[in-house]
């Protein structure tokens, strides 16, 4: 299968080791960082959502409309919105890029974030609004008749929309969480299911709860998955620790000086997520897993969000993604603390290697079905002539 790379779409050059050199929407540098991906060899980048932050969606749509090729990954909170006011939003982005569009829907794990913007509702119940909300989305997106809605979150009637994606019959949408509620969301829903860097097994089991969860809502495909991390390379792996460890040490350093380096959390101990709970989880067990995944930047940040690295040499870092892809894993997310040069690097000189691995892998895969195949064809032709000759003998 085709393995696809996402990268950051960041409004300004801040990271948790640097803090922004300018305004939070630095209209320069996000199309500088945005055209470096398409430059090298990227398929989309995210545009994320935070409370105090940009607004994701005028900022993808700047970047949509001058850039030819970099596909879209819209992060959106459905409390922020109405349903019916979102999927135009959405089908309008959608003809502004041409088609490159695909819906990230986040239930929020945390209650003084969400509360930030007027949420008040439970985990659970936000849960169920999400759930709600992209079916509501989706029937927008393909409905051509004016309908009637009346569900527990949300009711309007006599609604049609006069703007459609240019995506037939519509975008893609994407998922994430790690609690059973989110499997349960995620499987019946989403068509990209994303899980935040974890040590192979553990990512194993979580495709099976997603594929579990999907089952479970009827369907007979599954999402497919996509599996995000912090690329830390240099040229030799003794350079790529040593950067290692220079990147946690800035983050502390930070940390030490009072600044806000994630707002994820607002400073708590414990996040109130199951995502996050895991990634520190896996830091109290170990800093290093596998092949190349190293916890102590999740460790140093709280699990805050997309935080474990995978450390290494270009080779070593490749080896290590394709790793995940022979898991089932096919969106492999990068993010590096410098967002524009490890943009630049980890295209250069990673994406190709993970690239021409997978079309060897594809290839030797095709080759033994087409045997596969062909055996069975022979098998059937030698059993009719059995049974000709025997008709001719009788």
């Amino acid at each position: 299968m085709p393995v696809e790379f996402l990268g950051i779409a960041a409004t300004n050059d801040g990271s948790e080791t640097t803090p922004r050199s300018g305004v939070a929407f630095d209209k320069e540098y996000t199309l500088r960082l945005a055209r470096a991906h398409e430059e090298h060899g990227w398929d989309r980048v995210l545009f994320a959502y935070g409370s105090g932050a940009p607004d994701p969606a005028p900022a993808a749509a700047y970047i949509a409309s001058r850039l030819d090729r970099l596909q879209i990954l819209l992060a959106h909170r459905p409390n922020v919105s109405y349903p019916t006011f979102a999927a135009k939003t959405f089908a309008t982005l959608d003809r502004i890029s041409e088609g490159r569009l695909t819906v990230h829907f986040i239930t929020g794990g945390n209650d003084h974030e969400q509360g930030r913007e007027g949420d008040t509702l439970t985990k659970d119940q936000r849960y169920a609004r999400t759930r709600e909300y992209i079916r509501i989305v989706k029937k927008i997106w393909t409905t051509h008749e004016p309908f009637d809605h009346e569900g527990e979150h949300y009711r309007f009637h006599d609604f049609v929309s006069d703007v459609f994606p240019v995506q037939q019959p519509r975008p893609n949408v994407s998922f994430g969480g790690s609690s059973p509620a989110a499997y349960a969301v995620g499987g019946a829903e989403a068509d990209i299911y994303c899980l935040w860097g974890e040590p192979l097994a553990k990512t194993a089991e979580q495709i099976e709860n997603v594929k579990a969860a999907a089952k479970a809502a009827g369907r007979t495909d599954a999402p497919r998955i996509q599996v995000a991390f912090r690329p830390i390379i240099a040229p030799t792996e003794e350079l790529a620790w040593e950067k290692a460890h220079r990147t946690v040490g800035a983050i502390k350093a930070r940390r030490e000086k009072g600044e806000v380096i994630t707002k994820r959390h607002n400073g708590r101990a414990q996040p109130e997520n199951t995502g996050s709970q895991r990634l520190i989880a896996i830091a109290e067990a170990g800093e290093r897993y596998d092949r190349a995944l190293w916890t102590p930047t999740a460790a140093a940040t709280g699990g805050a969000g997309n935080s474990n690295a995978l450390v290494g040499t270009p080779e070593t870092v490749a080896q290590a993604l394709l790793d995940y892809y022979d898991l089932g894993v096919d969106v492999l997310s990068a993010r590096g603390y410098d967002l524009l040069g490890d943009a630049i690097d980890f295209g250069r000189y990673v994406i190709p290697i993970v690239r021409e691995e997978v079309a060897k892998r594809d290839a030797k895969r095709d080759a033994k079905r087409d045997a596969k195949r062909d055996a069975g064809r022979d098998a059937g032709r030698a059993g009719r002539g059995t049974q000709d000759l025997a008709a001719v003998n009788g």
